[in-house]
């Protein structure tokens, strides 16, 4: 059985034009001998009827709630979309049925509004494809081991259809949202920024979880454990958009001749505060201020740690509630606030030299302080103050040659 999943955004099936579009691209995997799983979402963003946070903020008051109760609410949005879409669906001709997240075997722990997917059990789903039906799955949710209904935190759409794809062995999931693919920068800053054709998935979840918004990285990751490809295309175009896949089959389709560049892409994450903390080595001190800020569920980013302290970065909505930990211990940070964490993200800077030095080079051309940086294997981020953000992005993206 040939197998496709189709996942569509809130802004796909936002409106009955958008919705009409999305049914063009079921049909034509129809066409094309597929047996399609489509997984939606809640329609439209915060303000249409239907969307998730037009419902919480149905909540009066919305703190009284608990979150297994607010998981019901939550996962309705998703059950509206896919009846929709089942009607629509229905009056082309086309059979079909809707299945919630725990109806489509997807199990999680009781973790409500942040689960995590234990495991996928496909049977139902596979049993309506074999009636020749189309399957549509709500999207962001599924169901704990009691039969409860969870959700699947941020991106839970876009989980929801990798682990459907992993466990049904499809050829490919496709991610519909509102852009035609994964670009080399953020079009709003770089305005000839380039379409990705093909990306690896470390490539793509270095660019999610440095501020690209395009997919979860979850998601992402999900995939990878099968090697399905993924790929993310705009609902409102026939664009096959952007292929997301190994690195081995990224290498093959190099050797085709769509030769890769060192860098893949620039993305950026804004409101970083950046603290410093003077503190001697003796008596497990660095420790003392990361285990701080651990227990009281501050992320922290960009950790220097030597001899004569530590330096790291915290979001912005948390850099006062670090400061005064820190000082409870016995230190007096240092902060810098409004920062950005500006990112290069690509397979081809692992063993090439010289590419920091061209980063630098680029910064300093422009006058751009590097306040901190560290690397991976696909990825080197520099911070710098927000103020300069912009003005680094471009800088970047001109010297490295990514434009269209």
């Amino acid at each position: 059985m040939r197998i496709i999943v189709q996942k569509f955004g809130g802004t796909s099936v936002a409106t009955r034009e958008h919705r009409l579009l999305a049914i063009n691209h079921i049909e034509d995997a129809v066409r094309a001998g597929y047996h399609v799983v489509v997984v939606v979402s809640a329609m439209g963003r915060k303000g249409d009827p239907y969307a998730t946070d037009t419902l919480l903020s149905l909540l009066d008051p919305p703190d009284a709630c608990s979150r297994r109760e607010r998981d019901l609410l939550m996962s309705c949005g998703e059950l509206i979309s896919g009846v929709v879409f089942s009607s629509m669906l229905r009056s082309r001709g086309y059979d079909n049925c809707v299945l919630t997240g725990g109806q489509a075997g997807i199990v999680t722990n009781d973790d409500h509004t942040n689960a995590q997917i234990i495991t996928v059990n496909p049977k139902r789903i596979l049993q309506e494809l074999e009636q020749e039906k189309i399957v549509i799955v709500a999207g962001f949710q599924g169901a704990a081991e009691n039969g409860d209904i969870t959700t699947l935190g941020r991106g839970g759409s876009d989980t929801s259809a990798t682990a459907l794809g992993v466990a049904l062995n499809a050829e490919v999931v496709d991610i519909f949202t509102d852009v035609d693919g994964i670009m080399t920068a953020d079009p709003r800053i770089i305005k000839d920024a380039r379409k990705l054709q093909t990306v690896t998935y470390a490539e793509i979840c270095n660019l999610a979880y440095s501020g690209a918004k395009v997919i979860h990285p979850r998601a992402v990751e999900i995939a990878m454990q099968k090697n399905i490809p993924v790929r993310v295309r705009s609902t409102l175009s026939k664009d096959e958009g952007t292929l997301i896949v190994s690195q081995a089959e990224a290498d093959r389709i190099e050797a085709r001749g769509l030769k890769d560049q060192v860098l893949t892409g620039i993305t950026q994450t804004l409101n970083i505060t950046q603290i410093k903390v003077a503190c001697s080595p003796t008596g497990g001190n660095q420790l003392k201020v990361f285990k701080t800020m651990a227990d009281n569920r501050i992320s922290v980013d960009f950790i220097s740690v030597t001899p004569a302290g530590v330096a790291f970065t915290v979001f912005s909505e948390d850099g006062e509630k670090a400061a005064a930990l820190i000082r409870e211990l016995g230190f007096e940070p240092e902060l810098l606030p409004n920062c950005a964490k500006v990112s290069a993200v690509g397979a081809g800077i692992a063993g090439v030299p010289g590419v920091m030095a061209t980063i630098l080079e680029a910064l300093t051309a422009e006058d751009i302080e590097v306040l901190q940086s560290a690397d991976s294997h696909t990825t080197i981020w520099c911070l710098v103050r927000q103020e300069d953000m912009v003005k680094a992005i471009r800088a970047l993206h001109t010297k490295f040659k990514l434009h269209a």
